[in-house]
């Protein structure tokens, strides 16, 4: 697991597990736990510590694998934040019990949407589903309507995802939760005998743009951000969005929350608040992950489409069930 240190510590003397100054501001240092992506993240952490001085060190992994590290530590974790790339481990976590609730004043900054119902964390960010095609084979007339429509035989070979990866079991997830275990199962089935499976949504894009396979179900940012380097990998690329409140249009809130055994939880509290505030939804609308804002109403980032057109289904991200999507996936052949 990589390690970084970033940002200077508080002025005045060494880092103090004390979170407050006198004058009420933070202080001292925090470990985040951090498996959105590093160059997001550290582009929250310079921020924010130029603004408090707070020194960040994180400690890099991806969703689940500091998730279950997190619940293995329990109350000894030196981690004082966990942020996600996707919601379910946040979930595992919180069920755990080993979230702090979320301060109000960050509460209010994101919308009910993209938040759980328990406000033991809060969304920092948003990725949107999306099937990708290539252009010289398809066009949009002969794009399943529905993501469920991708069980049917006409797709059979035609498809791609990466069911492995954290993105992928987010959408089934949602699937679950939006129509249940037998819909859920029936799909996976009809999955793993209609689809091709690739590691990684980059390697699932990269086949459809050089012809191997039709289409692949991925998230949004991932053609963006090829397309904001040289595009090689995404010239042959279109974006196909359900949109209709379909599972297929399902958006993945990123997470962040604070742990009750954190050291300096003002500290913790204030990154979060930080993070969701106006400032660092800038770093999203301004930056190169490609990733939606969703506090502090600053828009995307003009490349996108619009969230609120994505007419995304309503998922409280609090019920997407990891363990169960694991053990679907499993019965189903694909993990």
């Amino acid at each position: 697991m990589a390690t970084a240190a970033l940002g200077l510590t508080a002025c005045g003397g060494s880092p103090s597990s004390n979170s407050s100054a006198s004058n009420g501001a933070v202080s001292g240092e925090i470990t985040v736990y951090n498996a959105q992506h590093e160059s997001l993240t550290q582009a929250w952490v310079d921020e924010f510590t130029k603004e408090t001085d707070v020194k960040v060190t994180l400690r890099n992994g991806d969703d689940s694998e500091l998730s279950n590290q997190i619940i293995q530590e329990g109350a000894a974790s030196p981690a004082d934040v966990f942020l996600t790339e996707n919601s379910p481990a946040m979930t595992q976590v919180e069920n755990a019990g080993l979230f702090a609730d979320v301060d109000k004043a960050t509460q209010d900054q994101v919308p009910s949407t993209y938040r759980p119902s328990t406000n033991k964390w809060t969304g920092i960010a948003a990725r949107s589903t999306v099937l990708v095609y290539n252009k010289t084979k398809l066009t949009e007339d002969k794009l399943p309507a529905s993501m469920l429509d991708l069980a049917k035989d006409e797709y059979k070979g035609q498809w791609a995802a990466s069911p492995s990866g954290a993105d992928f079991q987010a959408i089934v997830s949602a699937l679950l939760e939006l129509k249940g275990e037998q819909a859920t199962s029936d799909w996976l089935k009809a999955m793993k005998a209609n689809s091709k499976a690739y590691k990684g949504n980059s390697t699932a894009m990269k086949a459809v743009n050089a012809g191997e396979v039709d289409m692949a179900l991925i998230y949004h940012y991932y053609y963006f951000g090829d397309q904001a380097k040289t595009g090689e990998n995404s010239k042959n690329i279109g974006l196909h969005y359900f949109k209709n409140q379909d599972p297929g249009a399902f958006v993945s809130v990123s997470g962040g929350g604070v742990l009750k055994s954190a050291k300096n939880a003002a500290a913790a509290q204030a990154f979060l608040k930080f993070i969701t505030g106006k400032k660092g939804q800038e770093v999203l609308q301004n930056g190169t992950s490609f990733e939606y804002p969703v506090g502090s109403d600053v828009p995307a980032n003009s490349k996108l489409t619009p969230i609120k057109d994505l007419q995304a289904p309503t998922v409280d991200p609090a019920k997407l069930n990891s363990p169960k999507v694991s053990e679907l996936m499993t019965q189903a052949g694909l993990l």
